[in-house]
């Protein structure tokens, strides 16, 4: 590469995806220049009219970022290059491209790593100077399919609790990885065995499932990479750890809506539940069934999705025939908690095939009015 000087190297994860003949959409590279990594990040960036970041000025390291290629470039730390690698996080990505040799250098056997499919690390020191480094193991489970070396297991076994040192906002990307990747099922089996977030008794509450337990074929490819990362997310973390981890309102809303739907069918039979209770469900968990598929008995799953899978079915798909707009002109009702009821009364109507049509919304709207509105002294 241009600008480059004597002694550069490539490093890291995008050696370890080319060997693996992995695919990204977001192709990351990490190179190490002996000195001046800020001045040859600038010349880079404007002779590619690239965006230009100073990570870190002190130790200089710097980021370059063009379409969908970033390229972090940095300071050699230690005399040689051994010296680097060795104080990396994992032999896979330590493996080094040496520029000016063409050639790769290997001297943590990282190929070797990468041909067993194994996670290991040279240094402890290493994976406690950035604490995630014990949640990467995971990540790279789920995204690579690896096992983790028994050595490291121990060590995680031993550090889980340094997690807590790690900013926030770093555990959160690397969870979302955790249960997005390809083999996320057994990195989410392990983070629960090992109990990474939870106390001892965590996993005994029942909205724990036995996750080797779950057919998740029912599920077609869509669905699986659609819900099933809301569905692990919830496996791992409690209501308060999702906060705390600073997820989406969204996901915790979510968490909350499964685990309020999940004891009261805990509690009460589906067919026990009147018109009301079960349209409320669906209202309530239409945008995220899936994810919440696997908390019925396994003989109503099946039909479940395919009701769910169909857009025309009102029930799981509830809808109006009139929207608020309508109803008020026609009605001359004002916006509150009376429209919203009336709404929700002929969504209802609608999802249990009592109304076809919008003359019959209209005369039910009417009569449920007359029923309903406020009676006055």
């Amino acid at each position: 590469m241009p600008f480059l000087p004597e002694g550069s190297f490539l490093v890291g994860g995008y050696i370890r995806d080319i060997i693996l003949k992995r695919i990204t959409s977001e192709v990351d590279v990490d190179i190490v220049v002996p000195l001046n990594a800020i001045e040859i990040g600038k010349k880079i960036a404007e002779n590619t009219k690239s965006k230009f970041i100073i990570l870190d000025k002190k130790r200089e390291v710097i980021r370059i970022i063009f379409n969908h290629i970033t390229i972090d470039i940095a300071n050699q730390m230690s005399s040689c290059v051994e010296g680097d690698l060795r104080k990396r996080d994992f032999a896979i990505n330590s493996i080094a491209f040496l520029f000016n040799k063409k050639c790769l250098y290997d001297p943590l056997n990282g190929l070797k790593d990468l041909e067993l499919s194994l996670l290991r690390t040279y240094s402890e020191t290493n994976l406690l100077n950035d604490p995630l480094r014990i949640l990467r193991c995971f990540r790279f489970v789920s995204e690579l399919n690896f096992k983790v070396d028994i050595k490291l297991v121990t060590f995680i076994k031993k550090n889980k609790d340094k997690l807590y040192l790690v900013a926030k906002e770093r555990i959160n990307y690397e969870i979302q990885k955790i249960v997005n990747g390809a083999n996320a099922l057994e990195a989410v089996i392990m983070v629960r065995k090992f109990n990474i977030f939870g106390s001892d008794s965590l996993y005994e509450d029942s909205f724990f499932l036995d996750l080797n337990k779950i057919n998740y074929a029912e599920l077609n490819q869509s669905e699986r990479e659609t819900f099933l990362p809301l569905f692990f997310i919830v496996q791992i973390l409690d209501e308060g750890s999702l906060e705390k981890l600073q997820f989406s309102k969204a996901e915790i809303a979510k968490t909350k809506l499964m685990r309020k739907w999940h004891f009261l069918l805990k509690n009460k039979n589906i067919a026990q539940l009147d018109e009301l209770d079960r349209f409320e469900l669906h209202q309530e968990l239409e945008t995220f069934l899936p994810s919440f598929i696997f908390y019925l008995p396994q003989n109503l799953r099946l039909n479940w999705l395919n009701r769910w899978r169909d857009k025309e079915d009102k029930l799981f798909h509830p809808s109006n025939l009139l929207n608020g707009d309508m109803i008020k002109k026609n009605f001359k009702i004002k916006d509150g908690p009376f429209l919203g009821k009336l709404l929700k009364y002929l969504s209802k109507e609608l999802a249990y095939k009592r109304l076809n049509n919008f003359d019959e919304a209209i005369y039910k709207a009417k009569q449920w009015i007359e029923q309903n509105a406020p009676k006055c002294d």
